[in-house]
């Protein structure tokens, strides 16, 4: 058994939490644990005929001791040997607190409030407060507060979130004396919670989502907020000034919560950070690197010198942030809102006569069992389809469009169907369109100015889809490569929590050390390449026809 320092990398998804037990030496997972949220997997709280996706904040304090007991457990090692800490979450995903910083949620009035918990990543609720902030922010005559932000706010962001809630349940306006980023509500919870105005906050979750920079002296001004409600503006006094990258502690664990998993209190407990970010360190992100994280969504990432970047921004992404990746360089990100779930919906689509006449004759097992062959198949062939400029051609704003150019309000769209059409040409169109919206990312990124020379992809897509993969190299005529480790998210933040610890003097030597290298390459195919050029333009102007033309509202 090993007797070298060992760190934690704690990785919340939007479906589960999950530790990785990591050795700081070669970067060897030494064990992990999946703990999956109980109430969210029941379907409570949400409502997605109105965007609205809640989680009960107990969920997650649950499910971050199940899984770090699971791992201590499952090690074997001596606890003793696990010096760091480091959470990584969803994002922007704000919850409401009261003075001592519990979620309000966690207390007897809001128990069963959808609005005193976790407003998930994807909650669209709040469509008309990020118009409202980007319509300020244009007209205000001050500080255009959304230039680091790509130009346009989103409704996934935090303070339109806040300002949704705030006009909807005085309630919770009232009872809120602030409000926390997922990532910092459990790195708080970690270190025992005394001091919230003290507490070190992410400069990850504050730079990408709450309009957070440094050359503005913070947040927005007051003046600013007030504009938009005079709420903002108390809230904001309750939030912070400074912000702090993720190689920097936060504090050490709590005697609480070192009793609870079996630890020592000198562990210490990094700042935190978003998923995304994370993954990004964990994939060995490097400068003209972009990662693309891909699961229900995407998360693209890609980090540039000060030299390069400058003072320019870059239009209709989700933010440029000095740190939120690496110390001391710039973090960029995108994304789209749908990834993996346009072939989630397509695959409930298809499943609503299994749903409906046999769910009184089989197990759920049984049905999902058949649900997972179907898809199978369909993807098997589809790969077998050929590319045709006159196939089905779709877009994948299933969910809204993230980037580039948020509109959240936009709907998907299939065109050149037939009689002829069939299922497996559908979802392959459906395939296409998630690459084409790939792409879309890419050339913003070239067009104003930031090079891509490699692409890395991680997450569950990346590795359990060699289709979808070969389809992202021919359609972004370019080598992609997959990251070995299962869960990068988890082993960026593991090397977070290394420098944190002081156990690596920086996150270069941390990454040299504890990195999990790649595991294959996809590369274009020359004859696909040269079709989809010629698809992807019959996309944009599906896609430009139907931002202009056909009402989304």
């Amino acid at each position: 058994m090993s007797n070298n320092p060992h760190v934690l990398g704690l990785d919340f998804g939007t479906d589960s939490v999950r530790a990785v037990l990591v050795d700081t030496t070669d970067g060897t997972t030494r064990a992990s644990e999946v703990s999956w949220y109980r109430r969210w997997k029941e379907g409570k709280y949400c409502e997605p005929s109105k965007n609205q996706f809640r989680q009960h904040v107990a969920d997650h304090v649950e499910g971050m001791e199940a899984s770090i007991q699971g791992v201590v457990k499952a090690s074997g090692i001596d606890p003793h040997l696990i010096k760091s800490i480091c959470v990584d979450t969803t994002g922007s995903s704000p919850i409401p607190v009261n003075q001592e910083g519990i979620a309000l949620c966690l207390t007897p009035d809001f128990q069963e409030n959808p609005n005193g918990m976790m407003v998930l990543w994807k909650d669209h609720t709040a469509i008309k407060e990020a118009e409202e902030i980007n319509q300020l922010a244009r007209n205000w005559g001050g500080e255009d507060y959304t230039r680091f932000e790509g130009g346009i706010y989103s409704t996934e962001w935090f303070w339109a979130k806040i300002l949704h809630i705030a006009r909807e349940d005085k309630a919770i306006q009232k009872a809120a004396y602030s409000w926390i980023e997922h990532c910092d509500l459990m790195t708080y919870i970690l270190t025992g919670g005394e001091n919230l105005k003290d507490f070190r906050r992410s400069r990850c979750a504050a730079g990408h989502k709450a309009m957070w920079h440094e050359s503005w002296g913070g947040l927005p001004a007051d003046e600013f907020l007030a504009k938009l409600d005079p709420y903002l503006v108390e809230v904001k006094r309750n939030l912070y000034f400074d912000t702090y990258t993720s190689n920097l502690p936060a504090g050490r664990l709590s005697a609480e919560w070192a009793g609870k998993l079996g630890l020592s209190q000198d562990v210490v407990v990094a700042v935190g950070t978003f998923d995304a970010h994370a993954g990004a360190v964990g994939a060995e992100v490097e400068e003209n690197t972009l990662v693309r994280v891909m699961g229900t969504s995407t998360c693209d990432i890609i980090v540039s010198s000060q030299d390069i970047v400058g003072d320019r921004t870059v239009k209709g992404i989700c933010g440029q942030v000095d740190g939120s990746v690496l110390p001391g360089m710039i973090g960029l990100e995108a994304g789209q809102s749908a990834f993996g779930d346009v072939l989630a919906w397509f695959k409930n689509l298809i499943s609503w006569p299994l749903d409906n006449y046999l769910k009184d004759t089989m197990s759920v097992d049984e049905l999902e069992k058949i649900r997972e062959d179907m898809i199978a198949a369909l993807s098997q062939q589809a790969e077998k389809t050929p590319i045709n400029e006159g196939s089905p051609i779709a877009l994948d704003w299933i969910n809204g469009r993230r980037t580039p150019d948020a509109n959240q309000q936009l709907k998907a769209a299939i065109v050149n169907l037939s009689l002829g059409t069939d299922a497996p040409q559908l979802f392959r169109a459906l395939v296409e369109a998630i690459c084409f919206g790939s792409k879309k990312i890419v050339d913003r990124f070239v067009e104003e100015g930031v090079e891509i020379k490699t692409v890395v992809g991680i997450g569950g897509v990346a590795k359990k889809s060699s289709f979808i993969m070969q389809t992202l190299a021919d359609v972004l005529n370019m080598p992609i490569k997959v990251a070995v480790s299962e869960q990068a998210p988890a082993l960026g933040a593991a090397m977070y929590a290394a420098v944190a610890a002081g156990i690596h003097p920086d996150m270069g030597t941390a990454v040299k050390a504890m990195g999990n290298g790649f595991e294959k390459t996809y590369h274009p195919k020359a004859e696909n390449v040269r079709i989809y050029q010629q698809i992807y333009q019959k996309y944009i102007a599906l896609g430009d026809f139907v931002e202009q033309k056909i009402n989304t509202n």
